[in-house]
């Protein structure tokens, strides 16, 4: 291991990303092709290497992210698939994204107008996506007759290109999946509307996400969306795990800094919330809620070491955390530590350390923090690495 990152770093394994998308290429139509969402810097996996591995794969239509600047940042890492912004884009960023053929989500009138006349001066034509909100109450023109009005502005544009259309599933996660199928109705319908009085088919419609291509053959259309699945993650602990397999793409590793003996009564950590019944091995690791590792799971948590649970006592810190190393006796000061992923036969999944933090596997993949460096490894060799070491601001 690269001796800098011993404190902690998070291993991301690149084969596991072609892994999982294999598995969702299976329960998608052949016609369906695929969108990479990654957002949030790849849900805090690093979206610049995730996205090179989705590049070679002919059926990834492109990539989904959140704001402008992520997709700057991908075409400045010389990725050449197109890139949908999914939430709303701000004028600013406008030539920028005609200039590097992004792609915006719209659903607003003013953003029509501007994002036409900008293309006009550019004198390029901007594809766009249309977003329509079947039930999110979030963004997007709703499925009636004034986002048909809408739509036919959008066609009304010259200097635009309305290559898409879609909306976002509120519960498909969710075993009941009667909201999803009436969302899947209102799109359908609305689409079947729009193109009739029309008289354009739109190139790419898709609704689909993470649960939905699991689960919701029927909400294929043109596209599908990989989030959270690309990642070896599940949507949620309700969404059947029975037809596909994932495996995750993040392990987190630590080391052992110090090994003290806690006699009887002895406190541990701040607060002193946990007291030692009986003397007692205490091992200190190195890693805290500044990295982004659940305070949440003070008292409850555990990690492993030499592919055993050693439970966390007292409070997680800002910077280092207890555990028990009474049960572990050949566990040693330098030795490795695993706070996510498996280590012999055992495995601590971010499904269970959002469980017990009060957080989900989402927002526990988003929150791994700059102080954590990202490896990547591909047939079992460090490929790339990522650290902000030398970012002094």
């Amino acid at each position: 291991m690269i001796e800098q990152y011993k404190r902690v770093y998070a291993e991301v394994d690149l084969d596991a990303v072609h892994y999982n998308m294999e598995q969702m290429r299976q329960k998608t139509a052949p016609d369906t092709r695929i969108m990479g969402i990654i957002k949030a810097d790849g849900y805090g996996h690093g979206a610049v290497q995730i996205g090179r591995e989705l590049e070679t794969l002919d059926y990834v239509f492109g990539y989904g992210v959140a704001t402008a600047e992520e997709a700057f940042i991908l075409r400045e890492a010389g990725l050449h698939k197109p890139i949908l912004v999914l939430g709303y884009t701000f004028p600013y960023a406008y030539e920028e994204m005609i200039e590097k053929e992004i792609r915006p989500a719209v659903f607003r009138y003013d953003t029509l107008d501007e994002l036409n006349a900008c293309a006009e001066r550019l004198g390029k034509s901007a594809k766009i996506h249309i977003k329509v909100d079947t039930g999110m109450s979030r963004i997007g023109i709703r499925p009636d007759e004034s986002g048909l009005q809408f739509v036919k502005k959008a066609l009304s544009c010259e200097a635009l290109e309305v290559e898409g259309v879609f909306t976002h599933f509120a519960k498909a996660d969710e075993a009941d999946k009667t909201s999803a199928y009436r969302q899947i109705d209102l799109m359908s319908q609305f689409i079947d509307k729009a193109e009739a009085d029309t008289g354009f088919r739109i190139p790419i419609k898709h609704c689909s996400n993470s649960a939905g291509i699991l689960e919701i053959r029927e909400a294929n259309m043109d596209m599908v969306r990989a989030g959270i699945t690309l990642y070896g993650l599940w949507p949620s602990e309700e969404v059947s795990r029975d037809s596909i397999s994932l495996r995750p793409l993040l392990s987190l590793k630590s080391r052992i800094v110090c090994i003290k003996e806690v006699d009887a009564g002895g406190q541990i950590s701040y607060g002193g919330i946990y007291t030692a019944e009986k003397n007692m091995r205490v091992a200190t690791i190195p890693v805290g809620y500044g990295d982004g590792y659940p305070r949440g799971l003070s008292g409850k948590g555990c990690v492993l070491i030499c592919g055993k649970r050693a439970p966390i006592l007292g409070r997680v810190c800002m910077d280092q955390f207890m555990v028990s190393v009474e049960e572990i006796p050949e566990a040693e000061e330098g030795m490795e530590v695993t706070l996510i992923g498996k280590d012999q036969d055992e495995q601590i999944t971010m499904e269970e350390i959002g469980a017990l933090s009060g957080r989900f596997n989402y927002e526990l993949a988003c929150n791994l923090g700059k102080r954590i460096p990202r490896v990547y490894v591909k047939n079992g060799r460090i490929t790339d690495t990522k650290d902000y070491y030398k970012d002094f601001g």
